[in-house]
């Protein structure tokens, strides 16, 4: 298992290697950032966007939480890290795309599903309660046509992307600019077990890229 230990040791193999090879590129970062893409993704240590879109550093901006999700735009509760990145994205460095990355084998839709931390304290998975419960619908929906099995699994993974992308629309700064056609926003899902990215298309529909 790697511990921090290991990190550093990264880290060494890092900037004798990588680091030497993109000097220019790291120099030129310094200065500054100009992404194209902002991804948002999960947290699970097994999907990383950098990594499933072989990009180089300052290519994409990316934020991660469980399960992938954005909330809907509001004002006041509590703090707003993915609004703030969102908003810092699309209104400061003007990304022209937004992507939605969800994943198999997701431990938020797990969540989810199965509500297991319903009724937890703050601190002892109430916090995760709170922020998956953006999937309730979803979850009713779901479990109605597809029961508690993998299908649903599947289709609530799926979902996260969606239901992502609608609450992208909530936010005054991303509707404007789809209409001005400077932003575009894209979904897409990566399948651990056999390695494919699926991507949305404008009807909700995924398939392999």
């Amino acid at each position: 298992m790697t511990d921090f230990n290991d990190l550093i040791d990264g880290y060494h193999r890092f900037r004798t290697s990588e680091y030497r090879r993109h000097r220019d590129r790291w120099a030129e970062l310094s200065e500054g950032q100009s992404p194209r893409v902002m991804v948002i993704a999960c947290s699970d240590s097994r999907v990383d966007p950098a990594q499933i879109f072989d990009t180089v550093p300052g290519e994409i901006f990316t934020v991660r939480n469980i399960a992938n999700l954005v909330p809907p735009f509001e004002l006041g509760g509590g703090r707003h890290g993915v609004s703030a990145a969102l908003e810092f994205a699309v209104t400061q460095l003007e990304v022209p795309e937004v992507v939605v990355l969800g994943h198999g084998s997701c431990g938020g839709v797990a969540a989810a599903l199965s509500k297991r931390f319903e009724g937890a304290p703050p601190g002892e998975g109430g916090f995760i309660a709170h922020w998956v419960d953006m999937l309730d619908e979803a979850r009713d929906r779901i479990i109605a046509e597809h029961g508690t099995g993998p299908e649903a699994v599947r289709a609530m993974e799926l979902e996260t992307v969606r239901v992502s992308i609608r609450n992208l629309r909530t936010f005054p700064c991303i509707p404007e600019r789809e209409a001005a056609g400077t932003l575009k926003l894209r979904g897409a899902y990566f399948a651990i077990a056999d390695g494919v990215l699926h991507v949305m298309d404008d009807d909700g529909n995924f398939a392999p890229a």
